[in-house]
């Protein structure tokens, strides 16, 4: 079922269940993925739909980092709660074991033995990471302090 029928769905049982802040959160989702769809001149595919909830967790988490040096919990409190809920579309996160063993694999792949060649490891990692949810900037220290 395409994302954007389930979250149709979901936003119906919120609406039935007058749950206004998950509402909200899903207009929010539904509302991205047709933006993307309209301005995307190919049509959106699974790759493009988890980018745009990549995207918009990135933003409910520096948003909610924002909200609490402000001293804004409440606020920050919902950012979170958005957050967790554009999480639950997305697919399940790597763990720390199989992050490890992607990059072990990646650098015998690879050959690569310097800092300055960091970015054909990232690239190999994230390969054999696809289909899974990995924090970019996580991944991005533990291969450099694998390569230093």
């Amino acid at each position: 079922m395409p994302l954007i029928d389930r979250i149709q769905q979901d936003m119906v049982a919120a609406m039935k269940g007058r749950d206004e802040a998950r509402l909200s959160a899903l207009r929010m989702i539904k509302a991205a993925l047709m933006k993307q769809k309209v301005d995307s001149p190919k049509p959106l595919d699974e790759a493009a739909e988890m980018q745009v909830l990549k995207s918009l967790m990135k933003q409910r988490t520096d948003a909610a980092e924002m909200f609490h040096k402000a001293g804004r919990a409440e606020q920050a409190a919902k950012e979170e709660a958005e957050r967790a809920l554009i999480e639950s579309y997305l697919p399940a996160s790597a763990s720390d074991a199989e992050i490890d063993a992607a990059i072990a694999a990646a650098l015998a792949e690879t050959g690569v033995t310097s800092l300055k060649q960091m970015g054909v490891v990232m690239k190999a990692t994230q390969a054999k990471l696809s289909g899974k949810t990995v924090d970019g900037k996580a991944l991005s220290e533990k291969v450099r302090s694998r390569l230093q």
